[in-house]
């Protein structure tokens, strides 16, 4: 019973990701940014990603509610975007690259391969985000301005 209720927990609030990622309005203007062109270049590929992404829903499901299965050659990655901007995470590793747009408080996901180094970076408003992480099981980011 408690796997289920995660099961439906964990299912509606990535299913709430999804279903209105293009529902905001974008804002072209920023009050106090001086590097406007990025965020406005940030926007575009956001909008332009969307067109064409299809986010892993079943299969980042299926990786939390197994909890990390070590059989499993792949894991999931998920980044809340918590701030007032629509963002574009760009994930790069040893053979692997993938941009996720991730609209202004929600949540972009995708599955990975495990145990490998990963460069995580994006754009949050006037805010340059980079990371690098070796990721060998389920990796949650939260970032904001």
């Amino acid at each position: 019973m408690k796997k289920l209720l995660v099961l439906i927990g964990i299912s509606s609030m990535l299913t709430s990701c999804n279903v209105n990622y293009g529902g905001y309005p974008i804002r072209t203007s920023y009050p106090g940014g001086n590097s406007g062109g990025s965020i406005a270049n940030t926007d575009r590929e956001y909008n332009e990603l969307l067109k064409t992404y299809k986010p892993e829903t079943a299969e980042v499901l299926s990786d939390l509610l197994n909890n990390d299965d070590p059989a499993s050659l792949r894991t999931s990655i998920s980044v809340e975007n918590k701030s007032p901007c629509n963002m574009v995470l760009t994930i790069s590793g040893n053979n692997f690259f993938k941009k996720i747009p991730i609209g202004a408080g929600k949540i972009g996901y995708t599955m990975i391969p495990k145990n490998q180094n990963y460069s995580l970076s994006g754009m949050v408003c006037n805010s340059r985000y980079q990371s690098n992480k070796y990721i060998t099981s389920s990796y949650s980011i939260t970032l904001r301005n």
